[in-house]
């Protein structure tokens, strides 16, 4: 490649100017959106397309100013998260009929992408990826290295050992997509303010906010911060920290190749994961971006503690050629056309990236109609997508699919700047790594969020990241493979976790459990709102129960532990990654109910261990006086006792399934209370267990999970939920309306029980399950048994292949194995094991 200066030939990097009258013209609006990029205009367009009123986007320079307007246009099909093919498949079938419905130009172009696998790791990345799309119905191939050359002539051959092919991917000129969605917004009755600069933001008692600019104030229902780079300063107006920072993304242009030149067909979009850089044509040459190494890409640091300089709008950085130069090669090695091209410009501009490269994208925890959509590193593919998502939440008040792994509840108090530094140099870096099941990224840990137990554990065990959180894995014994080691298949922690399983099942152990998420609801108005929220009915006080939040349409929006310590005050437990998530949604009841309580989030201050197995009781009687025998404490009770003058709230319920306590106590008493029943239980062959074996014994127990079983794609019917929800109640409480409904027309799917015979392979959940030669469902997750010896997995299948004996097959890697639908549970729960006894029949082990 050499370096030879000429005119950019990209529309997408010309920077136009359009010209737009600066004023308000209203002081009302239902809802302003802050930012005129692609994320933001798409957002106008889809509320006012579906018919909502006073839709005001004020945007500071010009529309596509920030990331925008020099972004590659890249558009896939592809992408590993499950729901994210729902928005990227959204965005491409929109774009593709924007220039009839607006009669703006979008400058589409379909050629197809191929993702490029050089080494069998990498293979078997995409039998994994495939058997995740078989239940979608986007298209995309595992195909051959002869296919690749066919549909890329131009490729180096040497290096190829398979494609992932997306056909109908390409790329999009992201100023014309922009100006068609803005034109499209007009339409329908937007109204896009620019050059319009936000300079402050004040909530009101009602909920409503003033949204101050130069010129005038606008008083909004809801304000949807969309601003880009600038999203942080935006935040900042309201207190809120952001964990954003902006990138150096380079991509380079080649003037015309005469090889290129000659095609008679656009070549495909090539993604080069080992050389971790995209290619695609560009008239006739070609546009070349990388992703360079966490040690040499750049961050602009001083705008996260500064600002964005005030007059940055269209500008660029200074492009450094030197960094990207090994993934140049690799290129040239790749694409050998390219040694003899000119490289005619390079683009250097920020990209905003949050932590994990996930957009945040929804209402955010603690400040009322404050929404965001925020923090894309591929802004184009998600715009249309996320532009419907969140126009459906706002209008119907509730997700319209599960998108958690968005939701900017997901950090919190933990991320701070150097925390979010880290993660972007890590994401950017790992932006082609191959993606593991069970994956886990180091850069940034620990944060300030260890539990009590951290330091004493973090020496033992393999630790794994959760919303902040080090908590356990499994942990090492003398002669283990340690440390973190990914597979597609079964790897160093297969045999420990074994052994872990086998300790609970027939000893007891103990897990740090502190992540949880932990409030506490206490008021006058405390049981009506439960009841109100919830499901299931209100324990009594000193009892606990499982309830489920769902939404207005009968989604499981969230299963909570619910116990009444006294009498009108609860404390609520979730999992750690819904801590904040599930915090806002009940904030919004309360505010939307005027209900007289006090909710307090105890989740940092307060530690968790659970103790399970056969042994437990045994080993905690001899830590207290208090009567621990069935009779005197049952199955979910919860009672405040003191173990070794430790005070703990102990609830009598594990999600092992087996004889356990959760056990609620003040962070800096962990180390003296893990201590105090480690030497108790000397005798009883005591032993730490992880979240891996937790995970083993509650698919065998039945324990469905939120997240995978149940979620806001799942109604509770569906996922076997009925048990927990009271339908008879006299509370009206949410959903309980449409979950009726749902009960009347029948379920269409059920979730299943599935045992398969594989050999080196478990499910992790997402797998497509086939039927006849046909996807008719998918898991939702599994694990192999150490009781059984075989795996397990749950899995969605349609009503009339949901009996018990069904003979199904699941795919992993590339290979279908058997599976058989088989009666729940597998190993039945140490209470009805109990219960059977008393009653004189033999129970299922």
């Amino acid at each position: 490649m050499r370096w030879r200066r000429m005119e950019l030939p990209m529309a997408a990097v010309l920077v136009m100017k359009e010209i737009s009258s600066p004023s308000l013209g209203k002081d009302r609006a239902d809802t302003v959106i802050i930012g005129g990029g692609c994320v933001g205009v798409s957002l106008a367009y889809h509320l006012s397309r579906a018919g909502l009123k006073d839709v005001v986007l004020l945007e500071k320079s010009e529309l596509t100013a920030g990331s925008t307007w020099h972004a590659a246009g890249l558009t896939t099909y592809f992408h590993p998260g499950i729901n994210l093919k729902k928005i990227h498949s959204y965005s491409i079938k929109l774009y593709e009929k924007l220039e009839e419905e607006t009669g703006q130009a979008v400058g589409f172009h379909q050629p197809g992408s191929i993702r490029i696998a050089s080494t069998p790791t990498r293979v078997d990345e995409f039998k994994y990826q495939m058997t995740r799309a078989g239940w979608h119905p986007t298209e995309q191939y595992l195909i051959t290295p002869e296919k690749v050359q066919e549909l890329f002539p131009l490729l180096n051959m040497d290096m190829v050992l398979a494609g992932l092919y997306n056909p109908g991917d390409g790329h999009i000129d992201p100023y014309s997509l922009t100006m068609a969605l803005a034109a499209g917004a007009r339409k329908y009755g937007a109204q896009l303010n620019y050059p319009v600069q936000v300079t402050n933001l004040n909530s009101r008692s009602d909920g409503t906010w003033e949204v101050e600019t130069p010129l005038g104030l606008i008083r909004a229902n809801r304000i949807v911060n969309t601003a880009g780079f600038w999203a942080r300063d935006i935040g900042k107006m309201i207190g809120m920290q952001h964990p954003l920072i902006p990138v150096h993304h380079q991509y380079v242009v080649t003037s015309t190749i005469p090889e290129v030149k000659a095609l008679k067909t656009e070549l495909p979009v090539i993604r080069d994961l080992e050389g971790s850089y995209y290619l695609r044509q560009e008239r006739d040459g070609l546009l070349f971006g990388p992703y360079e190494s966490e040690e040499k890409m750049k961050l602009q640091d001083s705008w996260v503690t500064n600002g964005v300089p005030p007059g940055f709008g269209k500008e660029l950085f200074e492009s450094d050629l030197d960094r990207i130069m090994e993934h140049v090669e690799a290129a040239m090695e790749m694409v050998p056309v390219l040694k003899k091209a000119d490289i005619v410009n390079t683009v250097a501009g920020p990209i905003t990236y949050s932590p994990d490269i996930l957009p945040m994208v929804g209402p955010h925890q603690g400040v009322r109609n404050y929404w965001v959509a925020i923090g894309f590193g591929y802004g184009i593919i998600h715009a249309g997508g996320i532009g419907k998502y969140l126009s459906d939440w706002i209008l119907e008040g509730e997700p319209p699919f599960d998108l958690i792994e968005l939701d900017p509840n997901r950090y919190g108090k933990w991320t701070t700047t150097e925390y979010t530094a880290a993660k972007a140099r890590e994401s950017y870096g790992f932006n082609n790594v191959v993606g593991y099941p069970k994956e886990e990224r180091f850069a940034g840990r620990p944060t300030e969020r260890t539990s009590g137990l951290y330091d004493l554990l973090k020496s033992e065990c393999s630790m794994g990241f959760h919303a902040g959180w080090e908590q356990p894995h499994w942990f090492y014994k003398p002669g283990d493979e340690i440390g973190y080691k990914p597979s597609f298949r079964r790897t160093n922690w297969f045999e420990p976790v074994g052994r872990e399983y086998k300790q609970v099942m027939e000893k007891v152990g103990v897990i740090d459990l502190s992540p949880f998420g932990k409030f506490k609801v206490k008021g006058a108005d405390s049981v009506k709102l439960l009841d109100h929220l919830f499901a299931n009915v209100v324990p009594k006080v000193g009892s606990t129960n499982i309830s489920h939040m769902l939404t207005p349409r009968g989604k499981v929006y969230a299963e909570l532990t619910v116990s009444q310590l006294y009498p009108g005050e609860f404390m609520l437990v979730t999992g750690s990654g819904s801590e904040l998530h599930d915090l806002r949604w009940i904030e919004e009841e309360v505010m939307r109910g005027g209900y007289k309580v006090e909710i307090e989030n105890m989740t940092d201050e307060m530690g968790v261990l659970g103790v399970a197995g056969p042994y437990a009781r045994q080993v905690l009687q001899k830590l207290t006086n208090e009567d621990l025998s069935d009779g005197s404490f049952k199955f979910l009770q919860s009672r405040h006792l003191k173990l070794y003058d430790i005070a703990v709230t102990a609830i009598r319920i594990s999600y092992t399934g087996e004889l356990g306590w959760e056990l609620y106590h003040r962070k800096e008493d962990s180390v003296a209370l893990y201590r105090a029943i480690m030497e108790a239980g000397q005798k009883e062959g005591i032993d730490n267990f992880g979240t891996y074996a937790l995970n083993a014994l509650r698919l065998e127990k039945g324990f469905r999970a939120w997240g995978a079983e149940m979620n806001c794609d799942t109604n509770p019917l569906e996922a076997g939920l009925d048990y927990f929800v009271k339908l008879n109640k006299p509370a009206d409480f949410t959903g309980k309306q449409a979950l009726k409904q749902i009960k009347e027309k029948g379920l269409k799917r059920q979730l299943v029980y599935l045992t398969l015979e594989t050999d080196n392979v478990d499910p992790e959940g997402n797998e497509s399950v086939w039927h006849n030669g046909k996807v008719i469902g998918n898991t939702t997750s599994g694990s192999f048994s150490y009781s059984a010896q075989q795996s397990l997995a749950f899995a969605y299948v349609p009503i009339e292949l949901s009996k018990v004996g069904q003979k199904l097959e699941v795919e992993l890697l590339g290979k279908k194995y058997p599976a058989t639908i088989i009666q729940e549970p597998l190993v039945m729960t140490e209470p009805t094991r109990m219960r059977l006894q008393r009653k004189g029949e033999s129970p299922r082990m």
